[in-house]
């Protein structure tokens, strides 16, 4: 259980290279991507769990009735990923540690995040939690309050990665044995390629 952790679901971009088709819709084990990944971050403790959402909000807010989170307008979505980000984090309680889960990331094993809290548990000293497969890094990754004001300082346009350099080795590289953390759902050839690699894959 995570009850000190927060999760912030990136689900606002336009999905353009799934032609304006949301891709926080695309079913992942017999449900929508973005209501897999707000279930398993409710089923580990995770509070508050925020969805960060742009020009498919109301479809978003269709998916995710019932469940206890809160949805969060990115007012800049087409600034880019940090905007959203930032929008998240505004509304996040300032000293919680935070789960950042990006919907184009929704075939995450549930054992991932169990790899993330552990290392977390066991290393005080880094920040920046990033799960990595065959020596490539994905998502979610695990933030802690640390990293939150060097965020609000990016650009809405400048990649998160660029802050990298900066925490050196406070930056966590968790190596799990998941594609899913590498398999970026942004086209439908990605999503077809990343289906056909779940079989096998733990249940939620």
């Amino acid at each position: 259980m995570a009850p000190e952790i927060a999760a912030l679901i990136l689900s606002a971009g336009a999905s353009s290279r799934l032609g304006g088709r949301p891709k926080a819709l695309l079913p992942v084990d017999g449900r929508s991507g973005v209501r897999r990944i707000a279930e398993v971050c409710l089923g580990d403790g995770f509070a508050p769990v925020v969805v960060v959402v742009g020009p498919h909000r109301l479809a978003i807010a269709h998916e995710l009735r019932g469940l206890e989170v809160e949805l969060v307008d990115s007012e800049q979505w087409q600034e880019g990923r940090t905007a959203s980000v930032q929008a998240g984090l505004a509304v996040l309680p300032p000293e919680r540690d935070v789960l950042l889960w990006p919907v184009d990331h929704p075939f995450v094993a549930p054992r991932t995040i169990d790899a993330l809290l552990a290392a977390r548990a066991s290393d005080l000293l880094g920040v920046w939690f990033i799960p990595t497969f065959q020596g490539q890094g994905g998502h979610p990754v695990l933030w802690r309050p640390a990293v939150r004001n060097d965020i609000f300082d990016l650009r809405p346009d400048a990649p998160l990665r660029s802050l990298l350099p900066e925490f050196g080795p406070q930056v966590r590289r968790v190596v799990v044995d998941d594609p899913g953390v590498v398999a970026n759902v942004d086209t439908l050839e990605a999503f077809q390629e990343a289906t056909a690699g779940w079989e096998g894959r733990e249940p939620v």
